[in-house]
C-alpha cells in the first residue's frame, strides 16, 4: 500500500472514530447543555444561500438579499463573504430553545459545520473544539487509541491563538525488537 493510500486510509479510521465519539459522547449531550451551539454566542455557522433562504423564510433572490445585507438592512446576525454567508450573535432559526434541539438535524439542509462540531477529522488529524462542555480530552484520546489500535498513539496539541482548538495527531508506534535471550 502507498503512503497516500495509507494517509486516506487512516483519516477515513481517524473521521469514522470522531463521528463514533460525537454519537456516543456528544449528541446525548445536547439536549441538556448549559450553553448550546446552536445560539451561536462563542460560534459563527457558515451557511450557503440555500440554507439562509429557508432557514429565515426569505421570498426575494440572492441579488437582492444581498443587496439588502450590503445597505445594512438584512438580518444583522447574517454576514456575506467568499460566496457564503455567516451568522452569529443570534440562535439558528432550526434550534428549538423549547426542546433544547435542532430541528433539521439529521437533514440535508443541516449545516456541515453543525454535523463536524465539536469533533471532527481534518488533513490527518482530529480537531477538537473544548468549548464544547461535552468534550472530555482525555476520554476523547482514550477512545481514539482503542479505534486505532496498539500501533498508534496520540498526541495533542492546543493551538496557540485559540487555546480551545485541540488538535489530536495520531503517530505510528515503531516496531519494537525482541531482545535477544
Amino acid at each position: 500500500m502507498s503512503t497516500k493510500d495509507s494517509r486516506r486510509l487512516l483519516a477515513k479510521e481517524l473521521a469514522a472514530a470522531a463521528a463514533a465519539y460525537q454519537a456516543a459522547a456528544v449528541i446525548p449531550h445536547c439536549a441538556v447543555c448549559t450553553k448550546p451551539c446552536c445560539r451561536l454566542d462563542a460560534l459563527v455557522l457558515e451557511l450557503e444561500w440555500k440554507q439562509v433562504k429557508t432557514l429565515w423564510h426569505l421570498g426575494e433572490s440572492r441579488p437582492a438579499f444581498d443587496k439588502q445585507l450590503a445597505a445594512g438592512k438584512g438580518p444583522e446576525e447574517i454576514r456575506a463573504g467568499n460566496g457564503l454567508y455567516y451568522i452569529h450573535s443570534k440562535p439558528c432559526p432550526a434550534y428549538d430553545d423549547a426542546c433544547g434541539s435542532c430541528k433539521i438535524y439529521g437533514q440535508e439542509l443541516k449545516p456541515q459545520g453543525c454535523s463536524d462540531f465539536p469533533v471532527y477529522e481534518d488533513q490527518g488529524s482530529v480537531i477538537a473544539d473544548l468549548r464544547c462542555e461535552a468534550v472530555d480530552l482525555k476520554a476523547l484520546v482514550a477512545w481514539m487509541a482503542r479505534a486505532l489500535g496498539p500501533e498508534f498513539r496520540v498526541v495533542h496539541s492546543a493551538d496557540e491563538e485559540f487555546p480551545f482548538m485541540v488538535t489530536l495527531s495520531v503517530k505510528r508506534v515503531a516496531a519494537r525488537r525482541n531482545p535477544k535471550r
